[in-house]
């Protein structure tokens, strides 16, 4: 019995010039070779976060079942994001205008 099928799938250009990259390249044999990996990259990932639901999240989501005065206020999580926000895009503002006065650091 047959353990593969053969599937014809439409890409767009830059996928496309990206698989057949890598198989020039050597790293893959096949361009259903590179696909292959994608898709167990992408089932890996899934997995990931199915994982990561079932603990994580069910356990936290449980605790505060359990003790509703440990939750945090959507407000004071809104303002601590902002301020996150704000300090990187300071940041990021400062960091350019260093390289604009030098543009060799």
């Amino acid at each position: 019995m047959r353990t593969t099928r053969q599937m014809s799938i439409t890409l767009p250009v830059e996928m496309a010039d990206s698989v057949r990259a890598k198989v020039a390249s050597g790293d893959y044999a096949s361009e259903s070779e590179v696909i292959r990996e994608g898709l167990r990259a992408l089932e890996a990932r899934e997995e990931a976060v199915e994982r990561w639901l079932r603990t994580e999240v069910v356990a936290t989501c449980e605790a505060f079942r359990a003790n509703p005065d440990s939750g945090i206020p959507a407000a004071e999580v809104r303002a601590s994001i902002e301020k996150l926000h704000r300090e990187r895009v300071e940041a990021e503002a400062r960091r350019r205008e260093a390289a604009l006065r030098d543009p060799e650091s």
